[in-house]
């Protein structure tokens, strides 16, 4: 499974759901993170919703995650990503 996150710097939120996403073990994924002010249709697709966590999928498309709420645990977003294996 390949994830994307759309990120920026100096973002404590993006810097929170990286750090869990490095903390997940139970779900086996690539990690891609994208920051969004190298790109001008990443900023203004994202700059004001991220972090945005993207699925690409078998069909060669992103798919947009459900937010994941900054506070919850690392269970919680394996149980996530458990849902797209």
């Amino acid at each position: 499974m390949k994830l994307i996150l759309y990120s920026k710097q100096d973002c404590c939120l993006c810097e929170g759901l990286l750090t869990k996403l490095q903390q997940v073990k139970n779900v086996d994924f690539e990690l891609e993170v994208r920051e969004i002010t190298t790109n001008s249709d990443w900023f203004d697709r994202y700059q004001y919703e991220i972090p945005v966590l993207c699925l690409f999928n078998d069909r060669q498309q992103e798919q947009e995650l459900p937010r994941f709420p900054p506070r919850s645990p690392v269970t919680k977003l394996e149980d996530l990503l458990q849902r797209y294996v």
